[in-house]
């Protein structure tokens, strides 16, 4: 395992973040983080780490600046958020380390507005989208557009964000998944949950970055396929 510090510049501004690379990785995702959260957020740290373990490379990065982040109608711009998560994209596509990788975004709360909006913008070389207790809602325009493999995971006590997920769940035409994890509330603090998340994402981003599906490990919560 090989974590790196990274920095994107363009023009004035500058990002941070983190570049996880296993050896062979199979492909490489990008975290969109929720409202408030950055490269450091324990949690997508955590599902970055598990990722990483099954040979999926991981960016972990600020996609506001410091002053931004102080800015509460800036953590809340969907547009700007997916502005960042492209240029993320695109400096992924020209890194020598990582151009050859298909792409994929991991979006947590709001980020997975930013994530899906994205991937319905510029499609091309998105291998899969996982969301995380996400408001994909925030994307709602765009998600008839997203053509990208999804995973909505949701946890089973956070009842208003499982209606705005199955709602979202209807718009979406490409292929498509709504995991409910019992048990768990919104930020899957409960023992066990953030494993289950962490788990379910690493099976479908290996199951769309690889030629076959991937049979090595097994889901192991419920799932649920509303028509």
């Amino acid at each position: 395992m090989h974590e790196t510090a990274v920095r994107l510049t363009r023009g004035g501004l500058s990002l941070e973040g983190v570049l996880g690379l296993p050896a062979q990785a199979l492909g490489m995702v990008v975290f969109a983080h929720g409202s408030g959260s950055g490269r450091f957020s324990p949690r997508n740290n955590f599902v970055a780490r598990h990722l990483q373990q099954g040979r999926v490379a991981t960016l972990l990065i600020d996609l506001l600046t410091p002053d931004e982040a102080e800015d509460r109608r800036k953590v809340f711009d969907i547009d700007l958020l997916a502005d960042r998560v492209l240029w993320a994209k695109a400096w992924l596509e020209q890194d020598t380390r990582t151009k050859g990788l298909g792409i994929g975004y991991f979006g947590a709360s709001t980020g997975a507005g930013a994530a899906l909006q994205a991937a319905a913008r510029d499609p091309s070389s998105i291998r899969a989208v996982v969301s995380r207790g996400g408001r994909p809602d925030l994307a709602e325009p765009y998600l008839p557009s997203v053509t990208a493999p999804t995973l909505l995971i949701v946890g089973g006590d956070d009842k208003p964000v499982i209606e705005m997920n199955r709602a979202a769940y209807r718009l979406l035409v490409c292929p498509k998944r709504l995991v409910i994890v019992p048990g768990a509330t919104h930020l899957f603090e409960e023992p066990g949950t953030l494993e289950q998340v962490a788990e379910h994402a690493l099976i479908w981003f290996q199951q769309h970055f690889h030629p076959a599906p991937y049979e090595g490990t097994a889901a192991r919560t419920t799932k649920e396929r509303p028509q």
